[in-house]
């Protein structure tokens, strides 16, 4: 098994990346609003990902407000 390409963030990770609080980040991941993943039971996340998800949480937006 390959290892991932690119290091991957926790919680406090993202949260302090996204600038938010922690538990937003486990309320979107129990949405599953928010792609990641589980190790040993503690979530994880990749950048990349994160940075499709902020891509389309821009678009959701844009398309909200040209209604």
């Amino acid at each position: 098994m390959q290892p991932l390409a690119e290091p991957v963030l926790t919680v406090r990770d993202l949260a302090t990346y996204l600038s938010v609080d922690e538990k937003t980040i486990y309320r979107l991941v129990q949405k599953g609003s928010l792609p990641g993943f589980k190790v040993s039971g503690s979530w994880r996340f990749q950048k990349s990902d994160q940075e499709k998800w902020i891509a389309e949480q821009k678009t959701c937006a844009s398309n909200a407000l040209s209604r």
